[in-house]
């Protein structure tokens, strides 16, 4: 591995959450009511073991959050005003470096996902909040997404290829070059690239948290499905052939863990939406995952416990998150001990 530097494992310690509070500007418009609900829940569940700073769009908006959220936290969350187009900031928040002992962000560039929507306003986020980061921000001239990639934390990196290579991100560089600038800018020396799995209605083009997660270096957590009558059923499968072909640095397979995905979450049209157990996010001492109030709903739990014996998991409601084809992962993003500054 880099001895230099290298990416973050998610599982380090943290010190805060970073999250873009939903409002009638953004796609929440619809369900704003009932997501902000939801999002209260899921503050208060970060609130347990870090701290939560929520994005607010401009006064007004900091006025109203601080209002909804007043009594619920058990770490006080800090609010901090920078307009923002969409609220998944697991893609346009900072990623984290460890150098030499100390820490860095890089700010990579965010198009809404490949061009798909708006995102100026997010690709300026990092940036726009520079007055409360204690570590230094490097802008890098590359489109990469928080939630499209998965480390160990010891030098491997886990993606798809549906994402970073056959999709509208960085066209004009080959698949060579994609590789070469995830290793110089994240310190990472091999990458795991995950070809086979999808979900239907995922509109990030195959994001590696919605499929398959690290929990720790040898083990590896992956969307399943056992319904042959379910068309996820043939390429889950197909997925999970391939990681059990995946070896770590020594050359022994990765200890793997199966999590059926929940019965089908549908939209108003009925279309099928892209719901997954393993877009959860780990923190000091919990795990937050999305919950649907379906029959496989325990099962996950209990799946991602015995994944992580030491920490509590803490399910939150993930039938409105999904509505917009994303989770708790894709709504936050963790941020390292000694992130942050003292005061802002």
């Amino acid at each position: 591995m880099n001895n230099s530097f290298r990416m973050v494992a998610e599982w380090e310690p943290q010190q805060a959450v970073l999250l873009a509070w939903p409002h009638e500007s953004t796609d929440w418009s619809p369900w704003l009511e009932s997501i902000e609900k939801d999002y209260i829940k899921l503050m208060a569940a970060i609130s347990l073991v870090a701290t939560p700073i929520i994005i607010c769009r401009d006064e007004a908006h900091k006025v109203h959050v601080a209002r909804k959220i007043k009594g619920n936290c058990i770490h006080a969350p800090k609010l901090v005003i920078a307009p923002f187009n969409d609220t998944w900031c697991r893609d346009y928040g900072p990623i984290s470096i460890a150098l030499n002992h100390n820490l860095r962000f890089l700010d990579f560039q965010f198009r809404g996902w490949g061009d798909k929507y708006q995102a100026s306003l997010d690709n300026s986020i990092n940036q726009n909040l520079s007055h409360i980061w204690a570590v230094p921000v490097k802008s890098i001239d590359f489109e990469l997404e928080g939630g499209s990639i998965e480390t160990d934390g010891e030098g491997t990196l886990l993606t798809t290829t549906r994402c970073l290579l056959q999709s509208n991100r960085n066209t004009e560089a080959d698949k060579g070059q994609i590789e070469d600038c995830l290793k110089d800018n994240l310190g990472v020396d091999r990458i795991l690239w995950l070809s086979e799995g999808e979900l239907i209605g995922d509109d990030t083009d195959s994001h590696i948290d919605n499929l398959a997660r690290f929990v720790d270096p040898e083990t590896i957590v992956y969307a399943s499905c056992s319904r042959e009558e379910d068309p996820h059923f043939r390429p889950l499968k197909a997925m999970q052939e391939q990681l059990e072909s995946f070896r770590q640095m020594d050359g022994r397979p990765y200890r793997l863990v199966p999590v059926e995905i929940p019965a089908p979450q549908v939209d108003e049209n009925g279309s099928r939406l892209p719901a997954s157990y393993v877009n959860f996010l780990i923190l000091n001492g919990i795990v937050i995952m999305p919950v649907f109030d379906c029959p496989y709903d325990s099962e996950a739990i209990a799946a991602i416990e015995k994944c992580f014996p030491e920490k509590r998991v803490v399910g939150v409601p993930g039938s409105n998150l999904i509505r917009q084809f994303g989770g708790p992962h894709c709504a936050t993003m963790q941020l390292p001990k000694k992130s942050l500054k003292p005061v802002f």
